[in-house]
């Protein structure tokens, strides 16, 4: 009886983390919702935003994909911008940015790769 309940409660907590760890990610192999750090003022599509903190979401519009940055703290985005989701050889073992320069000189995002995904953003 007692093997019964643990067997029980064991099943019950493998359930939860589960569904936990399934929510995380997407069947596209990306997380809906991540953190960056922008060091410096960043172009990202039509928007210069502030050197800080934002929470990313990855939505979809249609069949278009869309980043959405918003500062943290703050309800309203900040940007908006397509993205392409572009797959890797195998799952990000870091979280990496690409940027280049404009004619004005102000960074330009071009990728973004989230620690554990298994697809890159390119803008």
């Amino acid at each position: 009886m007692r093997s019964v309940k643990f067997l029980g409660l064991f099943l019950c907590i493998l359930g939860v983390c589960a569904i936990a760890t399934a929510g995380e990610k997407n069947n596209l192999g990306i997380r809906d919702v991540s953190r960056i750090t922008l060091a410096d003022a960043t172009r990202v599509g039509t928007a210069l935003l502030p050197a800080g903190d934002y929470v990313v979401r990855h939505t979809m519009e249609g069949q278009e994909h869309i980043m959405v940055f918003q500062r943290s703290g703050s309800k309203t985005p900040q940007a908006k911008v397509k993205c392409t989701l572009v797959p890797l050889e195998h799952r990000a073992d870091q979280t990496k940015t690409v940027f280049t320069m404009n004619a004005a000189n102000e960074k330009v995002l071009q990728e973004l790769v989230f620690r554990g995904d298994t697809a890159k953003h390119v803008f």
